[in-house]
């Protein structure tokens, strides 16, 4: 398994962590929200419960939002 990094500059105050969920397909992407202009960055995608756990553990994350 590729080891992942933490390769974007994750600030808690300035972004949300989020997961964009297709309705149509069920296709995931984790990835970090601007607050202030609502931009998503997508990082990687989810096609299994450990790529969530993956992403959750680079960024020391707890709690992720999930938008459809």
């Amino acid at each position: 398994m590729k080891k992942l990094k933490k390769e974007f500059p994750y600030d808690p105050e300035k972004h949300t962590a989020v997961i964009r969920q297709s309705i149509c397909t069920g296709e995931k992407a984790a990835g970090f929200r601007d607050r202030e202009t609502g931009h998503f960055t997508e990082i990687m995608l989810i096609r299994t419960p450990e790529d969530e756990k993956q992403f959750r553990k680079i960024y020391g994350l707890e709690e992720i939002r999930t938008e459809y």
